[in-house]
């Protein structure tokens, strides 16, 4: 990238990323607190990843406008170990999840991405947006019965406001015009102090204080090698989103970087790990924000908040940060992938609503995405094979007989390969005709040297003729038919 573009990532969208900025750090508080608890530590140590991990990735990352911090998926993975080892352990594990995520983008293993298919992202899109929405559940069970018309109340001025102006963006409005609503109305509803003290000091540098041995390695690498690849993929994930939103571009293996080294960063200033947050990513993307400005003033102004305004941010209701996430769960579902499980292909429903399904229970974003692929895969294998097929011809003297192979041959058409042959007719010559298939793999490979030793162990001479160049380079490195010996393998196995 040059340094004109990497600039005009920065100041191309001043205004709308200042504001957007705004809104999402704003959202980010509550957030980072909730996420704190759920692993198990102090609010400052979610407040302070929030704010390293959004200013580093703004300055480091691949996708200008995405907003990265502490996140729940990485949360949920980090509570036993805070409960069996304690903070310390957590910030070494956040450095060297980093380190690993640094690697990965070293590696150019963002590129993986190209293997999820749109079932798979359709199906991650709507679990978050499930778990969005259902993360929000407790803020609406057992609360003062204001809350429900404060929330009806900020979900009109998110959705009425624009109408009468895209100026400012209406999520703010609705934080501001609830916050006034509140404190002059003087009612006792629940608000952003009640989710946890917030700090009063900024963050200083700090080396984990834990034994640096081998022991300690064994029991932090499991933890930030899951953290790592969750962090990785939620945060690819999300990119695509954006991607999508933006019709822009963005660099994976960038981001793969920028994540790692966030996250190293944050393990030295007292944080946990995160990764990008599609909720608070679509907030900033509808709120107007489009360049890395509008993440590094959402980490900038959430430090400031917290530290300098925090009695003003403690008094902000949740009922409104409730509204913004509604209208985010909302505008994350795909509402058209319900009217497509009719005219999709049945397969690619199958995908998408196993995504679904395992992300909500699990609430592990790694484990449904990774079932999503994998039936992915299943699928796609089962339909290529059932494009092979195997036909022959022969010679008018009865002596030659011609196998035309067709489509691709691989370990899931390898059997139908096999089937296709008759060992029992007693050819003087064979011939298989490759030059409209394709040899993929060692399964395909070994079906191959299996058919020729078969028909030269009953005296039939045989010729494999038409391979292209792919085919002949991989038969040749891992064929063995026409190897001394070869028979004598053929009957070992």
């Amino acid at each position: 990238m040059t340094f004109d573009a990497y600039r005009r990532q920065w100041l191309g969208n001043v205004r709308g990323d200042l504001l957007s900025g705004l809104v999402v750090a704003l959202a980010l508080i509550p957030e980072a607190i909730a996420f704190s608890i759920i692993a198990g530590v102090d609010p400052k140590i979610g407040l302070y990843a929030s704010f390293s991990i959004a200013v580093v990735t703004a300055i480091a990352g691949g996708r200008p406008g995405m907003i990265s911090a502490a996140t729940a998926a990485t949360a949920v993975l980090m509570v036993t170990l805070v409960a069996d080892h304690g903070l310390q352990y957590l910030l070494a594990t956040t450095v060297l999840a980093g380190l690993l995520q640094i690697v990965a983008g070293f590696a150019r293993l963002g590129h993986l991405m190209r293997f999820v298919s749109r079932s798979v992202m359709t199906g991650f899109v709507n679990a978050l947006a499930i778990l969005i929405f259902l993360a929000q559940v407790p803020e609406l069970v057992n609360v003062p019965w204001l809350t429900y018309p404060l929330v009806a109340a900020g979900l009109a001025i998110i959705y009425l406001f624009p109408y009468l102006t895209r100026a400012v963006p209406s999520p703010l409005v609705t934080i501001i015009v609830l916050t006034a609503v509140v404190m002059a109305m003087g009612w006792d509803v629940r608000t952003v102090g009640d989710m946890g003290e917030l700090p009063d000091t900024l963050p200083v540098f700090l080396i984990p204080d834990i034994p640096f041995t081998f022991e300690t390695l064994t029991i932090i690498f499991p933890y930030a090698a899951a953290v790592a690849v969750v962090g990785l993929l939620e945060s690819l994930m999300t990119e695509n989103i954006v991607d999508d939103l933006t019709d822009t571009k963005s660099d994976r293996n960038q981001e793969c970087i920028g994540q790692g080294l966030a996250n190293t960063a944050t393990g030295f200033i007292g944080g946990m790990a995160g990764c990008a947050m599609i909720g608070q990513s679509i907030i900033n993307i509808k709120s107007g924000g489009r360049g890395r400005l509008s993440c590094f003033v959402a980490g900038v102004f959430l430090l400031f908040m917290v530290v300098a305004l925090g009695d003003v941010v403690a008094r902000i209701p949740m009922a409104a940060l409730v509204a913004i996430m509604i209208m985010v769960s909302i505008g994350t579902f795909s509402w058209s992938s319900i009217k497509q499980l009719r005219t999709h292909p049945r397969s690619s429903s199958i995908v998408m609503l196993a995504t679904v399904a395992v992300v909500v229970y699990t609430h592990n974003l790694a484990i449904g995405v990774l079932v999503g692929v994998l039936l992915s895969g299943l699928f796609f294998a089962g339909k290529i094979a059932q494009l092979f097929r195997v036909s022959s011809t022969l010679s008018e003297d009865g002596r030659v007989r011609t196998y035309h192979v067709e489509g691709q041959l691989f370990f899931a058409s390898a059997e139908d390969f096999m089937a296709a042959f008759d060992f029992k007719e007693a050819a003087d010559r064979v011939i298989i005709d490759v030059s409209r298939a394709h040899i993929w793999d060692i399964s395909s490979v070994a079906a191959l040297d299996m058919a020729v030793l078969k028909f030269r162990r009953d005296g039939s001479e045989v010729e494999i003729k038409g391979m292209n160049e792919a085919s002949e380079t991989i038969v040749d490195r891992l064929g063995v038919h026409d190897k001394p010996g070869a028979m004598d393998k053929l009957m070992a196995h």
